[in-house]
């Protein structure tokens, strides 16, 4: 016999957004009822309106209806009692359960992974980005085509159509993978022009720093506090999907390349996972990660699961001596968080380099810098020059892109002591006078 669990919550009648019902199957895979919350704030973030949602527990998914008949029939009932015409699943349904949910139920039904390929076409606005995400979607609506058959022709606005665009979901397979095909030699070129650019920032010792993480932790927050990026920042999921590069100068004169790459968060689909991979490999071949995780959340530790088994994924498989770069966690919104989470936080950092900060604040920015700066490949010096006023140039290359400590003018020239980079340490190495 099945067991229920009914927590449909209060519905009131009222008109606005496309109106929708959650429903969950908890087969004890994962946690259910977390999991729940995250698909309300999908939804929450894609346009709809939550109405309540639904629970069952199974053993296993209804190889029909994923759900039981007996629950899909009440969930009927209450969709046609409050003017609901929209059913989200918190699972990836097979077209053959979409199809007969949907005529049984009378109700328009998308899944997980359409919510979130939703919320991305939504949000793309590089090219790149709406290539990488018209892929996953075509990746994902390929094998379903014989499931959908003409339901097709029934897609209209909505939650779950946004995107590639319905005449090419009723095109047949074959102009699918040739577009798809097409698709894939189009982001063959852009990974080979990251490539290239990742090889151009090698040759010039130019360090990079990448920005990772639960979505909505506050990566873009903390990018536009450190660099004035002017990156859009909303409290909401995958708000940001574009990566943003901006120039970051450290405590110790070190200039670095800082990267906001896309949002991560649970069972995340893995076609858009291979879609962007060469987005979030610039995250696998940076020098050091930030692992930004919102400290306010009690679902912080898994959320700082989620983004390490993915890291640990991309960096398994990119090409390379598999050198894996030092990861800082970065513990956000930190004014948020109870006095009480700081042992808890203490406790999640492990053995692990973290920072406690507020982007929204400022508070612990210095303290995330200079540890930063420790965590980068050691190719700086501290020296004393005696640099003569003909090479006025390199006196202020020095002040530019070193850290100067102290500075004095002498008869002979300008005496300075200054912290320096490789690179121009051949440049000062004939004016070097003490160590």
């Amino acid at each position: 016999m099945e067991q229920q669990k009914h927590n449909t919550q209060e519905i009131e009648q009222r008109e606005g957004p496309e109106r929708a019902l959650l429903v969950s199957l908890d087969t004890g895979d994962f946690d259910a009822e977390v999991s729940l919350a995250e698909l309300a704030e999908l939804a929450r973030s894609a346009g709809a309106e939550v109405c309540g949602t639904a629970m069952q527990r199974r053993e296993s998914p209804d190889k029909a209806t994923c759900i039981g008949s007996g629950r899909l029939e009440e969930i009927r009932e209450i969709c046609e009692n409050n003017d609901i015409g929209l059913l989200i699943f918190d699972r990836e349904l097979s077209a053959t359960q979409q199809r007969n949910i949907e005529d049984a139920a009378g109700l328009r039904v998308v899944d997980r992974t359409t919510l979130i390929l939703d919320i991305f076409a939504g949000r793309a606005r590089s090219a790149e980005g709406r290539l990488q995400v018209e892929l996953a979607q075509l990746q994902y609506r390929l094998p379903r085509l014989a499931g959908i058959g003409t339901e097709l022709s029934r897609l209209g606005g909505g939650i779950g159509t946004r995107g590639p665009g319905e005449s090419q979901l009723e095109s047949d397979r074959r102009h699918i993978r040739r577009r798809i095909n097409h698709l894939k030699r189009e982001l063959e070129e852009v990974e080979k022009r990251r490539r290239l650019i990742r090889g151009r920032r090698q040759k010039n010792s130019v360090n990079t720093v990448a920005l990772v993480g639960y979505t909505n932790a506050g990566k873009s927050t903390l990018m536009n506090a450190l660099t004035d990026a002017g990156v859009l920042t909303e409290n909401r999921l995958f708000a940001t999907l574009d990566p943003t590069s901006r120039a970051l100068k450290l405590p110790d004169g070190r200039e670095v390349l800082l990267t906001d790459t896309v949002g991560l968060v649970r069972r995340l689909p893995h076609q858009l996972v291979d879609a962007f991979r060469s987005t979030l490999e610039e995250a696998a071949h940076a020098d050091v990660l930030l692992n930004v995780c919102d400290a306010s959340s009690d679902e912080a530790e898994e959320h700082l699961k989620v983004t390490e088994e993915l890291l640990s994924d991309l960096w398994n498989r990119a090409e390379g001596d598999g050198q894996r770069p030092p990861v800082i966690r970065v513990f956000n919104k930190c004014d948020a968080a109870p006095d009480a989470g700081r042992e808890r936080l203490q406790a999640l950092s492990g053995d692990r380099t973290a920072v406690r900060i507020s982007a929204l604040t400022g508070e612990g920015l210095d303290e995330l810098l200079e540890t930063l700066a420790a965590a980068l490949p050691p190719d700086r010096r501290r020296v004393q020059l005696l640099l003569p006023f003909h090479e006025g140039g390199v006196t202020e290359q020095c002040r530019r892109e070193g850290a100067v400590e102290s500075e004095e003018f002498t008869p002979d020239g300008v005496h300075m002591t200054v912290v320096l980079g490789a690179r121009l340490l051949s440049r000062v190495e004939p004016y070097i006078v003490e160590e």
